[in-house]
């Protein structure tokens, strides 16, 4: 049986799956079978698995990290939230529920059982686990019912590590308040500590550092620089997107919907260097000089029209659209530039039928069928290949599908309209394939890179190891998993 190591956070947005990737690298280029797991996720940027489910797109990019397809079991609960206060509910990569925040706290205990289930069988395939925690083991008012952190870890008797933030500020606080909040038997499994996204001279952290190890009489395993190529990594929480602008290239738009989902197609926008990304948010305008607006992925389509409504970004994709502009849907944005969108079943919150952007000449329907696949396909403008997974609910129809964005096993997908400016797909992490994401920029007269995408994120991974290898004690990271 493997061991395992847990890594905890301080707080949400440490860095914990980006460390947790890094040692997955560090540790497969030693000769480890390394597995990465997380217990409970919450995240609308979902990946599908080699066994037909969806897990968090943090638990993907460890899964290539470590050269391993990824599995279910690596992301056993995961939380999709479509509301405020309510989120779908995946567990082993099969959604079961759509329940509000209250109703799952109640549910979350009889979810352990699956959660140990895929522990254990990963903990059979191979020599080390790492687990990466989810928020703050702080959150002591969720304690009872948990089983992201400190509930699960106990559990399963994984030792932890924490990690602080220092960027945000009051890292000794966070670290020695969490050591004195916690049940003590909890804080016993906490081996040690790292200090993540240090800017400047580590050094004059020397006092604190020290200081931490005083008062907790946790082990101090290193402090890490800031990792200045983390973005060119898939993010997994939305408030990792941010604008990679370069100014005086080509722009393109997307729209920051409020409930955005698998915005992981964007990346190797971003990263070519011929496009200048210009994230569209709340309360600003869509820019006059775009060629290209993307409309993404929502977990709720009809609630994201309305809010793209109350935006006045309605008005603006029209306006761009007149001015010659080209418009992109992808998924649930694809949905929202047909006609309507129809939930008669409140599959994705109230029954009801919404007016859609009348774009493209389509209209969906909602039905419980979620499909989760990986596909392969051809564009149908240029005849590139695609490689992509559908991951959305619902079934869209209309005269626009007569010109498909794409063929997918010799059948249409996707819908263009009369004019050709306007498309919609259901595939995601479309622009991934090189050859394609070159034709379709080629299109706009927008000019592509030479450097393919998957070569550029292998590239960060191993600078990632490289960092880590540098700044922490990988060895006696390695020597507390048991």
């Amino acid at each position: 049986m493997a061991r395992a190591l847990m890594i905890q956070g301080a707080g949400s947005d440490v860095g914990k799956s980006l460390i947790v990737a890094g040692l997955a690298r560090a540790f497969t280029r030693r000769g480890l079978r390394v597995l990465p797991f997380k217990p409970q996720n919450m995240s609308n940027n979902a990946a599908v698995t080699v066994d037909g489910g969806e897990i968090g797109r943090a638990q993907a990019l460890q899964a290539l990290a470590a050269s391993v397809e990824p599995h279910t079991d690596m992301n056993p609960v995961l939380l999709k939230p479509e509301t405020d206060v309510g989120a779908q509910v995946i567990v082993q990569g099969k959604r079961i529920a759509t329940a509000r925040a209250r109703e799952y706290a109640e549910m979350k205990p009889s979810l352990m059982g699956a959660v140990l289930e895929s522990f254990e069988r990963l903990k059979a395939r191979g020599d080390l686990v790492l687990v990466e925690g989810a928020g703050s083991p702080a959150e002591v008012n969720l304690r009872k019912a948990d089983i992201a952190n400190m509930g699960f870890a106990r559990k399963a008797d994984v030792p932890v590590v924490l990690v602080g933030d220092i960027d945000r500020g009051g890292v000794i606080a966070q670290l020695v308040g969490i050591k004195t909040v916690i049940d003590p038997d909890d804080a016993a499994m906490i081996q040690g500590f790292v200090i993540n996204k240090f800017r400047g001279d580590p050094t004059l952290f020397d006092d604190g550092y020290r200081l931490i190890e005083q008062k907790t009489a946790w082990r101090g395993l290193g402090v890490l620089p800031w990792f200045t190529r983390a973005g060119e990594l898939p993010a997994e929480d939305a408030l990792g997107l941010s604008d990679a602008r370069k100014p005086g290239q080509c722009k393109i738009a997307c729209l920051a919907l409020s409930r955005i989902a698998n915005f992981d197609d964007l990346d190797p926008l971003k990263l070519e260097p011929g496009v200048d990304l210009v994230m569209v948010r709340p309360g600003e305008a869509i820019p006059g000089d775009v060629r290209l607006v993307i409309i993404p992925g929502s977990k709720s389509t009809r609630g994201d029209l309305a809010f793209l409504h109350a935006q006045g970004w309605d008005i603006d994709l029209l306006a761009h659209h007149r001015r010659g502009g080209h418009v992109l849907g992808l998924c649930g944005g694809y949905q929202m530039l047909g006609r309507s969108v129809a939930d008669p079943d409140g599959i994705e919150g109230p029954a009801g039928d919404t007016p859609g952007l009348g774009l493209l000449d389509v209209e969906t329907a909602m039905s419980p069928h979620k499909t989760l696949t990986r596909v392969a396909a051809i564009h149908a403008a240029t005849d590139q290949p695609i490689e992509a997974y559908e991951i959305h609910i619902g079934r869209t129809d209309g005269p626009d599908r007569e010109r498909p964005f794409a063929m997918l096993n010799g059948e249409p997908e996707g819908a263009i309209s009369r004019d050709g400016r306007v498309q919609g797909s259901y595939l995601h992490g479309l622009f991934t394939s090189d050859d394609f994401r070159k034709a379709f920029l080629a299109k706009l007269d927008i000019p592509a890179g030479e450097e393919p995408y998957h070569a550029r994120v292998e590239s960060a991974l191993d600078a990632l190891a490289d960092h880590i290898e540098k700044h922490l004690d990988v060895d006696g990271l390695l020597a507390l998993a048991r």
